[in-house]
């Protein structure tokens, strides 16, 4: 049971943006910036991220709804999605994804652990600027989007199903214009 009034029947994040839509079109904007605005890394492998960081966080709904989105996103490379959500940065994905999951792991922790050392072996994978900053923000803005739903108590199926129409419409969608009241 959430531990605010919330909307009826809205699972994790959707509940607590309904009732206040003065912060769901910021947290949306940001969501649609960082996972579908211009980048070297596809939205896929973006909402990718944000899955593993969600895991990581143990944020079932989160998790979830980004694996979902993630794997419509990826379309025949779907499968990478349950390779990186159970084996993170060893997952079998390329070096460059690999190198950018260690840092979103670190970042999810303490932003300071990431080493100048882990940014080199990013570059030397093949990320830019832009991908080490999309996956840094990536990281803190679902740690924070985790904390805001967890701390809330919202509510969550737990039945995989339950993502996959979610996934599909984000997909499609993005997140500006996914939230209806």
């Amino acid at each position: 049971m959430p531990h605010i009034q919330l909307p009826e029947g809205l699972p994790g994040i959707v509940g607590p943006m309904v009732a206040y839509p003065e912060t769901e079109k910021h947290l949306n904007g940001l969501a649609d910036a960082l996972l579908r605005g211009p980048s070297s890394l596809t939205p896929g492998e973006r909402e990718m991220i944000a899955a593993y960081v969600s895991a990581c966080n143990e944020c079932n709904f989160c998790t979830q709804l980004h694996a979902s989105t993630a794997r419509h996103l990826l379309g025949t490379a779907s499968g990478m999605v349950d390779q990186v959500l159970l084996k993170g940065a060893q997952a079998p994905v390329s070096e460059k994804l690999q190198a950018l999951l260690e840092i979103a792991a670190k970042v999810r922790v303490d932003g300071r652990r990431v080493t100048a050392e882990d940014v080199a072996r990013a570059r030397q994978a093949g990320a830019d600027d832009k991908a080490i900053h999309d996956t840094v923000l990536i990281a803190a803005a679902f740690s924070m989007y985790t904390r805001y739903v967890d701390g809330l108590a919202t509510w969550a199926p737990n039945e995989p199903a339950a993502y996959d129409e979610m996934g599909a419409v984000i997909a499609e969608n993005g997140y500006s214009r996914t939230i209806h009241g």
